[in-house]
């Protein structure tokens, strides 16, 4: 790599793939025709670019690499008027498009229709700490029978699961994003968990709703093959736990482990010393008469 300055180096180096990938990143872009509804969406879950992602995803692609973002956001509203025989009929629908990346190019891109929305500023409550890390709940059978749910359920999981951490206290445990998916819609709800005193050790949990949230309405989407969706989850085999013999976990993490011993003589086992079962001088006779348990004969005193 001659010619290349120590700045370039380091620049492909953090481009290059990794055993463990950075954090990541999302781009949220408003399109051309975007209404308040829209943008306030974007700006409460920010960059301006006119694009058409179903139709085009060359331009997501181009931005995606030049940020080097694998997750991408895009809002836009578009007007369709249905010509009536003596009127004109304008319906107005507001759109979020969702999606991510694989290798730079488009893997998974679902449309959302926003058919309702309170924003952050509507709800007048204490909010959350930026960079809470929120509790994720989805509820609805559709999240795991079906395959756009399913899905869209991955997508929202990358989008809202934040950095990786190893242990989280009880005080964060604060922000509640709570999904619904009930008759054909999806409904996001955004709650503060107050923990109050209940008496005993484990307190009590109240919610309170702080916004945003929204109605939405899944209409088109984009989904990989099967086996690229595989490819694009496939882990380096560096870092695949190798399995250790006769060690075991439930569901809760409890570590088990299993010890192999060869076949002990329990008549050689030392046990603790007592003093009431020390050996008395004398002879030990065992005696069973009639029933009786052993009796123990002392030895004779001999007396001149």
């Amino acid at each position: 790599m001659e010619g290349i300055t120590k700045r370039s180096k380091r620049f492909l180096e953090s481009r290059a793939p990794k055993l463990i990938e950075d954090v990541k990143t999302a781009m949220i872009m408003k399109g051309g025709n975007t209404s308040q509804t829209v943008t306030q969406a974007l700006k409460d879950i920010v960059s301006s670019n006119i694009t058409r992602p179903f139709e085009d995803s060359t331009s997501l692609e181009f931005f995606s690499k030049k940020t080097d973002s694998s997750l991408f956001l895009f809002g836009s509203h578009n007007k369709k008027r249905d010509h009536m025989p003596n009127d004109v009929c304008v319906t107005v629908s507001f759109v979020l498009f969702a999606g991510r990346l694989f290798d730079f190019h488009v893997l998974d891109m679902i449309e959302l229709g926003i058919e309702k929305y309170v924003s952050l500023s509507d709800v007048k409550a204490s909010k959350c700490p930026e960079g809470t890390k929120p509790m994720l709940v989805f509820a609805g059978e559709a999240f795991d029978t079906d395959n756009e749910h399913k899905r869209l359920k991955s997508l929202l999981l990358d989008f809202f699961r934040g950095p990786t951490v190893s242990a989280v206290r009880l005080a964060g445990l604060e922000h509640v994003l709570h999904f619904t998916a009930l008759d054909g819609k999806i409904y996001m709800r955004s709650y503060r968990s107050l923990l109050k005193k209940s008496g005993c050790r484990t307190p009590r949990i109240e919610l309170e709703e702080i916004g945003p949230s929204c109605d939405l309405v899944l209409r088109r989407t984009h989904l990989a093959s099967d086996d690229l969706y595989k490819l694009a989850h496939r882990q380096p085999k560096a870092l695949k736990a190798k399995k250790k013999k006769n060690i075991s976990h439930d569901a809760f993490g409890t570590k088990f482990g299993r010890v192999h011993m060869q076949k002990q003589d329990l008549s050689k086992l030392r046990t603790r010393k007592m003093k009431g079962l020390r050996k008395r001088k004398g002879n030990v006779v065992a005696e069973e008469q009639d029933g009786q348990a052993p009796k123990v004969a002392k030895e004779a005193e001999h007396t001149e």
